[in-house]
């Protein structure tokens, strides 16, 4: 139960970490400011989304398929925003529909999403190595 309650703690810390950072990527008004709005925001969108599925899901088989869930899902989410049915244009109105969903499609995300993907991989791996070397040092 331990290991669960560290785990939980760098789970956290982390999102708090991830998620104003990925905000301020968003509306970076300084020197290449458009990589950091458009493809840095990408990389620490897909961070949390690893971070956020392995606060429910932490077993050894999930550290390893998470991030291609992830990569596989936002790569839907993507594409969804070649389609524009009434619904989803209202939803894309609002900034958390903006925020979560986008509004329009480039290809470039791809490999930024691979990046963040990888990178989320690395950290929710050190999260589950970290619960499990405080467990056997206990």
């Amino acid at each position: 139960m331990r290991r669960n309650r560290n785990q939980t703690i760098f789970i956290i810390l982390s999102a708090l970490i991830v998620v104003p950072m990925g905000f301020l990527f968003k509306y970076y008004n300084g020197l290449a400011n458009q990589w950091f709005n458009d493809y840095g925001a990408d990389v620490l969108y897909e961070i949390f989304w690893c971070l956020f599925a392995f606060g429910f899901f932490r077993s050894r088989a999930a550290v390893i398929q998470i991030p291609i869930w992830v990569f596989v899902i936002t790569c839907i989410i993507e594409f969804l925003q070649l389609w524009h049915p009434p619904l989803l244009e209202e939803i894309r109105a609002t900034l958390i529909g903006k925020l979560l969903l986008g509004t329009t499609f480039v290809w470039w995300d791809f490999p930024h999403y691979l990046l963040g993907c990888v990178l989320g991989w690395l950290w929710i791996r050190q999260i589950y190595g970290i619960g499990y070397a405080q467990k056997s040092q206990s």
